[in-house]
Order: C-alpha cells, then sequence, then structure tokens
C-alpha cells in the first residue's frame, strides 16, 4: 500500500467501498461523486489502469467498470480497513444467546452460529471441540424436584453442563453418591469409553444409582460428535448465500461452495487454519484451499479453553465482498463469549 501515491490510494479505497456495496463494476462516474477530491473521469479512468496493471483491479468486459482482484481485496484489508466495533444491542443479544447454563455445548454453539449467522446474513459455522479428551470429572447439582445439573469436566478443559430428569424426591445425598459412582468408572476414560462402560454395568433391576446413571448416558453427552474426527461441524445460515446472487456465474460459484460445505471432512480443517493464530483470521478466496472454486470469503476465530488452548473454532462464510467491517467484530466477540462460557 505504501507504493500508491494518495490519489490512487483513495481511487482504490473508495472503489473496494463501492463494490462492498453493491457487488456490481464500479465506473468512473460513479467514484468521481465518493472521492473527498475533485477529479475528472478521465484522470480516475487512468488511475483505475495503473491500479489494474498492478494486478489490484480487472474489468469483468471491456466496456465494464473495474472490480478488485482477490489480491486487491487482500490488499484493502490489510491496510485499508477500519474494523467497526460492536455495538451494545448486539454484544447483549450475544451474550444472551450464548449462556449455556443449563444446555449442552452443542445448543449453546448452535445458538451462537445461528445469532451469527443472522447477524452478518452470511452462512456461519462452528467447529466444536474434540471429545475424545478424558473425563477428569463429573458431578450433579440439585436443581429442583426431578431436574438436576450434571457438570461434565474434561481433561481438555472444556466444561459442559447439561439439565437432565432424575426421579422425584431423590434425596441430594444420592446426587453425591452418583458423582462418586460415575466419577469411578469414568476416570481417564473418553466419554464414548465411560458411555460403553456404564452401558455394560446397567440393569433392569438395579437400583436409584443406576437409573441417575440411566440418565446420563440417556442425555447423549458424548454422541453428538464426529466420530471419524473427533470433533464436529455445525453449519447454519446456507440460504443467506442465495439472497444477494447479482448472476448466473454468482451462483454456480455458492453451488461449488454447498458441495465444499456438505464435505465436512475438509471443512474441519478451518480448525487447524487458525490453530496458534491470534484473533481473527480473514481467507479471501483462494487463499484457502477449500474455497479455490467458491469465490467466497472466510471470516474465522478460535476458542479457547480455560488453559488457553484452541479447541474450536467459529466463523462465517460468504461472498468476497462481505461487510467485513462489521463481521470481523462479531466474530471476534462471539468466539471470546464461548471461551469464556466454555472455561
Amino acid at each position: 500500500m505504501t507504493d500508491l501515491d494518495a490519489r490512487s490510494r483513495e481511487v482504490f479505497q473508495r472503489l473496494v467501498e463501492s463494490f462492498m456495496e453493491t457487488g456490481e463494476p464500479v465506473g468512473s462516474r460513479t467514484l468521481s461523486r465518493r472521492l473527498s477530491v475533485t477529479l475528472s473521469p478521465a484522470t480516475i479512468r487512468n488511475v483505475m489502469a495503473d491500479l489494474e496493471h498492478e494486478g489490484l483491479l480487472y474489468a469483468p468486459h471491456p466496456s465494464a467498470g473495474r472490480l478488485p482482484t482477490e489480491v486487491g481485496l487482500r490488499m484493502f484489508v490489510n491496510g485499508l480497513l477500519e474494523v467497526g466495533s460492536i455495538d451494545t444491542v448486539e454484544s447483549a443479544r450475544i451474550e444472551t444467546q450464548c449462556q449455556a447454563a443449563g444446555r449442552s455445548l452443542e445448543t449453546m454453539l448452535e445458538e451462537a452460529i445461528g445469532l451469527l449467522s443472522g447477524l452478518s446474513r452470511c452462512a456461519g459455522l462452528v467447529v466444536a471441540p474434540k471429545t475424545d479428551a478424558s473425563v477428569k470429572h463429573i458431578e450433579f447439582v440439585h436443581l429442583g424436584p426431578g431436574r438436576a445439573l450434571v457438570v461434565i469436566v474434561t481433561g481438555n478443559g472444556v466444561v459442559e453442563n447439561r439439565v437432565v430428569e432424575v426421579p422425584r424426591g431423590l434425596p441430594p445425598s444420592a446426587l453425591v453418591e452418583a458423582s462418586n459412582y460415575l466419577n469411578a468408572r469414568l476416570a481417564e476414560r473418553t466419554l464414548d469409553e465411560a458411555r460403553e462402560a456404564i452401558l455394560g454395568e446397567l440393569t433392569d433391576d438395579r437400583g436409584l444409582l443406576d437409573v441417575l446413571s440411566r440418565k446420563v448416558v440417556a442425555a447423549g453427552l458424548a454422541t453428538w460428535s464426529d466420530e471419524r474426527t473427533g470433533g464436529a461441524l455445525i453449519v447454519r445460515g446456507q440460504s443467506h448465500l442465495l439472497e444477494d446472487v447479482n448472476a448466473v456465474q454468482d451462483l454456480t460459484r455458492i453451488r461449488a461452495l454447498f458441495d465444499a460445505l456438505e464435505a465436512k471432512e475438509q471443512v474441519l480443517r478451518m480448525l487447524d487454519l487458525v490453530n496458534g493464530a491470534e484473533g481473527v483470521q480473514i481467507f479471501i478466496g483462494a487463499e484457502n484451499d477449500l474455497f479455490t472454486l467458491a469465490g467466497c470469503s472466510m471470516i474465522v476465530a478460535p476458542y479457547q479453553n480455560s488453559r488457553r488452548e484452541i479447541v474450536g473454532a467459529i466463523g462465517v462464510v460468504g461472498p468476497t465482498r462481505i461487510n467485513y467491517r462489521r463481521i470481523v467484530p462479531l466474530v471476534d466477540y462471539t468466539a471470546k463469549v464461548i471461551g469464556r462460557l466454555i472455561g
């Protein structure tokens, strides 16, 4: 960006901003109305020609205006993008939707990406924490007649809460005994291994401890992850990608993206892209192998457990002209809320 003079920089910035608003090629007359300085359409065309020569712009056909290339969009994001801040109404909505008390981790993540998809008008996706870690502790907390909160702490620092139904009239002491019963059988085992062990011991004529244990198993605390990868991918809001299709070629790209999203084992590589990274990562078009054919961008942020280890990622997928200024802080804030809640 430092190689561009002030005039070229402003023309480039206003062109990209116009493209993000409309998705249409931007002509010299449109730019002349957006610039802070007065330039003739001929001068603007000369500047645009220079930017095209540098590989930052291109013309979809000879008589059209100009569009930013993926290289141009990357330079805009790195050098000119002014990231906004999330407003108090949106932050309050995210906090409320993500509250995990009495709900499973899966439900909390689904609520989070559903809201993020709606706010960004993009497809939201999240990589859930792997559940192949050993169980460190499990505990029942009495909530009232017939209800108990199950708290599970895994060896990788993830905490999951879930409300389950228990026999009415069950004394609090039975919950303590149930916790001890399960902890003795869960030690150093994964949730799947513990589930199989408990199922092997349960019989129809056993007492309240087994009834309660059966409730925990039936709650499916360990059954929602992807068995092949150990992590889970949840995608919501694909329909948003169809709301702003400007041309047949855009529809073709969106279809290719849908195919990629269906191949979940490929999308789970998103976690690898952000592993060890700080904050929000932005992948534009071919920068991400997954979207080489889709012409889309992905904004994604990792979330961490209580030991500040990256255990998952959340983000959105949309066209390359998505509103980076607005969406980056949304993704960043949501990832931080999730990390705080699971920790």
